[in-house]
C-alpha cells in the first residue's frame, strides 16, 4: 500500500497554486509574463519491462513555463515609456552584465543614460560626429544634451511669381532706391545666419526694366534684383544690384540669358562672425523655379540652409527605435536607436526577478537587430505593455487547483482508512 501517488499530487497541486499565486500577485506588473506549471506522470522502473498492468507512482512538475504572449498596451504620460508590440526584448546593461526585459518604463539619469528602475542602461546604437547611426555592436545609449551648434547660411532658394502685367520702370528716370517704393515693384525677405548663429534679414527687391515703351515687339521681359541686409543696401557689385531674371514669352526663365543660381552674393555683418556670410565665396541665391505669369506677386517657397544654435527641448522614440531630438531652433537630429534582442527559445531564458531575464544554454544566443526588422516587433512611445495575466482565468485555475489538492488529500485519507482496517484485522 502506497501513499506516494497522493503525496505527489499534493506537491504538484501546491506548485500549481504557487504559480497561480505569483501570476495574481503580478497582475499589475508592467511587462510581466504569466507562468504555468506543467506536469508529467511518473512510473517506476521495472526489471521485466513495461506491462499493461503497471500502475504509476504519481505526478511530478515537469516545468514551470512562462507564457511569452503579448500583453495589452496602455498609454502613458512619460515620453520615455516604451512598449514592444510583437517579439523581442529590451537589451539592458549593468556594468557590462547583459539582461533582457519587456518592461519599458525608462527614465534619463544625470549622465544622459536611459535607465530602468534598477539602474541598468538601455542599449542600442549611438551616433557618429556627423550624426549618422553607428550600427556596430550595441552600447549603452547616451543622450547628448549639448547645444546644437549653429550652421552658417550658404544658399537661399526662392520660388516666386512676378506679375507680368506690371509696367517696366525706366531706371534712367527713376533709379532704384530701397526707401522709394515707386522705384521697385515687389520685395520679400528671409532670415539668414552668420557663423555665430546670429540672424540677419536679407531683403530682395524686384524691378521690371523691360520691355519699355518703344522697345521692339517681342522684347523679352527682364527684372533686376537688388539686395539689402539688415536694412543696408549690399555694397556689390553696384547699388545693391545682385543679378537679373529674363523670362520667355511663356513665363518661364530664359536659361540662356539668366545665370542660376546667382553666385557670390556678399552679405557683410558686424557681429564678430565671419564676414561676409559664407566667407569669401558669399552665398548663392537660387530663383530657378520662379515664373512671370499674369497674376499677382506671390512667394510660393522661400528657404535657406542656415540655422541658429539650439538647445535640446525634448525627444521621442519612433516605432523603429530611432531617438529623435527636438531643438529650440526648430531643428531635429538623430540621437541614437534602441535595439531589440530575440532568442530561438525565449522559454529557455533564466528569470532573475526585477522584470529581467538572462541568456542560458537553452535559450540560445541573442539575436540583435533594429525594431521592425525580421521577426522583431515595433516600439510604441509613451506606452507600456501590461502584464499578460488574465485574472479571470487565474481565479478559475485556482479553484481547479484547490479541488485537485482536496482530491489528492482524499486519496491519502482513503489509504489511511484502508491501512487502519488492515491493522485492525484479528
Amino acid at each position: 500500500m502506497s501513499f506516494q501517488q497522493g503525496l505527489s499530487g499534493l506537491s504538484a497541486a501546491s506548485k500549481s497554486l504557487d504559480a497561480i499565486g505569483n501570476n495574481v500577485a503580478n497582475a499589475n506588473t508592467v511587462g510581466f509574463k504569466a507562468s504555468q506549471a506543467q506536469f508529467a506522470d511518473v512510473y517506476a522502473s521495472s526489471l521485466s519491462g513495461g506491462g499493461a498492468g503497471q500502475v504509476g507512482i504519481g505526478v511530478k512538475v515537469a516545468a514551470v513555463a512562462q507564457q511569452f504572449t503579448q500583453g495589452n498596451v496602455s498609454g502613458s504620460a512619460n515620453p520615455l515609456d516604451v512598449a514592444i508590440s510583437g517579439n523581442g526584448f529590451f537589451r539592458m546593461s549593468n556594468n557590462g552584465t547583459i539582461t533582457y526585459a519587456r518592461n519599458g518604463q525608462f527614465q534619463l539619469d544625470k549622465n544622459g543614460f536611459i535607465i530602468n528602475a534598477n539602474g541598468s542602461h538601455l542599449t542600442g546604437y549611438g551616433v557618429t560626429a556627423s550624426g549618422a547611426l553607428s550600427t556596430g555592436a550595441p552600447a549603452d545609449i547616451n543622450i547628448n544634451t549639448a547645444d546644437q551648434p549653429p550652421t552658417e547660411s550658404s544658399e537661399v532658394s526662392a520660388e516666386l511669381n512676378l506679375d507680368s502685367r506690371k509696367t517696366a520702370i525706366d531706371q534712367a528716370v527713376i533709379p532704384f532706391n530701397m526707401n522709394n517704393p515707386e522705384s521697385y515693384h515687389n520685395a520679400t525677405s528671409v532670415s539668414v545666419f552668420d557663423s555665430l548663429g546670429n540672424p540677419h534679414v536679407l531683403q530682395t527687391f524686384f524691378v521690371k526694366t523691360s520691355p519699355l515703351t518703344g522697345d521692339p515687339v517681342g522684347t523679352l521681359a527682364s527684372w533686376e534684383i537688388y539686395g539689402a541686409v539688415d536694412g543696408t543696401l549690399l555694397p556689390a557689385p553696384a547699388g545693391g544690384n545682385i543679378g537679373s531674371l529674363t523670362f520667355n514669352s511663356d513665363g518661364t526663365i530664359n536659361t540662356a540669358l539668366t545665370t542660376m543660381p546667382i553666385p557670390n552674393v556678399q552679405l557683410p555683418v558686424s557681429t564678430g562672425a565671419t564676414s561676409p556670410i559664407g566667407g569669401g565665396a558669399g552665398i548663392s541665391i537660387d530663383f530657378t523655379n520662379t515664373t512671370q505669369f499674369g497674376s499677382t506677386f506671390s512667394v510660393n517657397a522661400l528657404s535657406q540652409d542656415g540655422f541658429a544654435a539650439g538647445r535640446l527641448s525634448g525627444f521621442n522614440i519612433g516605432d523603429d527605435g530611432i531617438i529623435t531630438g527636438r531643438y529650440t531652433n526648430g531643428k531635429s537630429a538623430t540621437l541614437g536607436q534602441v535595439v531589440l534582442a530575440n532568442f530561438a527559445n525565449p522559454n529557455g531564458l533564466q528569470p532573475l526577478g526585477n522584470n529581467v531575464w538572462s541568456v542560458s544554454s537553452e535559450s540560445g544566443p541573442e539575436l540583435v537587430a533594429s525594431p521592425g526588422s525580421g521577426s522583431l516587433g515595433t516600439l510604441q512611445s509613451m506606452a507600456v505593455e501590461d502584464s499578460n495575466v488574465d485574472l479571470t482565468a487565474e481565479l478559475v485555475n485556482m479553484i481547479t487547483a484547490q479541488r485537485y489538492y482536496q482530491a489528492n488529500a482524499q486519496t491519502i485519507k482513503t489509504q489511511d482508512q484502508v491501512l487502519q482496517t488492515l491493522v485492525n484485522l484479528r
